[in-house]
């Protein structure tokens, strides 16, 4: 039998302001446990909530981005549980009038087999809430402890409509929603401080079947390998019990990285269970249209925006433009280096490829990365003009990275990497390899086109690599033509 998988995720994003979302305690919950807990967060008698302003336009930001509703009145409610970092006994949360309604998100799939394709899924909401706090296990023997600085840290709770169909849809769609809320400003984006958490929906059903499977949710992924791991192997456990004669039964999972698999934490509660009401102490969220028009004027561009721009005015591909734009420091980057240069697509080939791969090799980031926009692009200027060919080139970006401060061009002189683009000096070199590889020129004038290539790459190695290539090319043509 053929399966479909049905995923719907809802991600937790920790907005990056200086204060809780209902009280003015620092939201710095790396400092000593319980030293940013306020009485407002353990809702001690007589403590009232008071809106953060800041969180409530960050969400309002991210709303404008995806082209949602912000609605003009929401509402703040009660969500009733029980659990040792929830102090109060209730989470204030947003749930039948949430800030943000509907919305769309579109990413760059790149499956590990077929082509890249862009997908295209739809939000049900986005609403506003306060986190919980942090317990901590293994300090002790048999005990746990209970960190409250994380507690009323301001969360905007994104949910998709289940829309996603593979572990590797789901983990692009969460690296463009990442990328996307670093890129507004609205969130630090930092996983492993927990700023940005995803909880994934996993069912399966038969191909073609209409009605979802039961599904079961995996809480609190805080790494994109992870996300991608557990929903696999959520996926293959209940296709294996349903095909085993068993039944998925709804239920709160967790995953364990090192064994490599999900285990129940809990039975699902549906929303029922949570007993949510208004919660008394807040009044309705009300948003002017004036307020909102305010936080439109000052959104930055897009990335989407910034996609078409790059494909319509530089004539990148959709896959070139998508990459680039997968955080604002590597789009801002690539606009400096193509601003000064010619040709845009090979500025675009040099921040995907060398520049990338630094950054990967590296503890960088691309704002502390040593080839900085304007020798980057003065070295692909000395390429463009036939200075110096692509392999100097990478000789010079190495050495910049290795730290000499010396310009582009005192750096070409003092490698000696200046192609020789003298004909007559290029000629007398294409005719020894000529003389000295008969066998070569045998094949290529009886048709062969690859042994030109072993010809080229002789006339390289005695230009010590200093030859221009297409030069070279043509010289050889010309020759062997005559």
């Amino acid at each position: 039998m053929q399966w479909e998988v049905v995923i719907g995720l809802e991600t937790h994003v920790q907005l990056s302001t200086s204060t809780k979302i209902f009280s003015a305690a620092s939201t710095d919950f790396g400092a000593e446990p319980n030293t940013n807990a306020c009485v407002v967060d353990l809702a001690l008698p007589g403590t009232l909530p008071v809106l953060n302003k800041g969180a409530v336009e960050r969400a309002m930001k991210f709303g404008l981005a995806i082209g949602a509703t912000v609605a003009e009145r929401s509402i703040f409610d009660r969500k009733n549980y029980f659990y040792p970092d929830l102090p109060k006994g209730y989470q204030i949360s947003q749930f039948e009038w949430p800030v943000v309604i509907g919305g769309q998100v579109s990413f760059m799939v790149t499956p590990k087999k077929g082509e890249p394709y862009r997908k295209t899924i739809n939000l049900t909401r986005a609403h506003l809430e306060e986190d919980a706090g942090k317990s901590v296990h293994g300090l002790e023997m048999a005990k746990s402890g209970i960190d409250l600085n994380r507690a009323g840290t301001p969360l905007l709770e994104i949910v998709t409509e289940p829309e996603l169909r593979s572990a590797e849809e789901a983990v692009a769609y969460a690296r463009a929603l990442h990328a996307l809320v670093v890129w507004l400003g609205i969130s630090h984006g930092d996983m492993q401080n927990g700023n940005f958490r995803c909880d994934a929906n996993v069912s399966v059903r038969p191909l073609g079947q209409k009605e979802f499977g039961t599904r079961c949710e995996i809480k609190n992924l805080n790494s994109f390998r992870f996300l991608q791991d557990a929903i696999e192997y959520e996926v293959r456990r209940q296709i294996e019990l349903i095909e085993d004669g068993g039944k998925v039964v709804q239920a709160t999972r967790l995953y364990d990285p090192d064994k490599g698999e999900t285990r129940v934490m809990r039975t699902k509660e549906d929303s029922m269970d949570y007993r949510y009401f208004p919660d008394p102490d807040l009044l309705p969220l009300e948003i002017p249209r004036e307020w909102l028009e305010r936080v439109r004027s000052e959104m930055p561009e897009l990335p989407e925006q910034m996609r078409e721009r790059m494909m319509t005015q530089f004539g990148l591909s959709d896959y070139d433009a998508t990459i680039l734009t997968t955080s604002k420091s590597m789009a801002d980057y690539y606009l400096a280096v193509a601003d000064r240069v010619q040709d845009k697509k090979i500025a675009a080939n040099w921040v995907m490829g060398e520049v990338s791969a630094a950054l990967n090799q590296s503890d960088w980031t691309i704002d502390q990365l040593p080839v900085t926009p304007e020798k980057l692009a003065a070295l692909i200027g000395r390429v463009l003009d036939n200075t110096i060919n692509n392999k100097g080139a990478k000789k010079v970006f190495t050495a910049i990275l290795e730290g000499s401060d010396k310009s582009v061009d005192d750096l070409i002189e003092e490698l000696g990497l200046k192609q020789i683009s003298d004909t007559g000096a290029l000629e007398k070199i294409v005719d020894e390899v000529i003389a000295a590889n008969p066998k070569n020129v045998e094949e290529f004038r009886a048709g062969k086109e690859k042994a030109l290539n072993g010809l080229v790459g002789q006339v390289m190695k005695a230009s010590k690599g200093k030859a221009n290539p297409a030069q070279v090319n043509q010289l050889l043509r010309q020759k062997l033509s005559a």
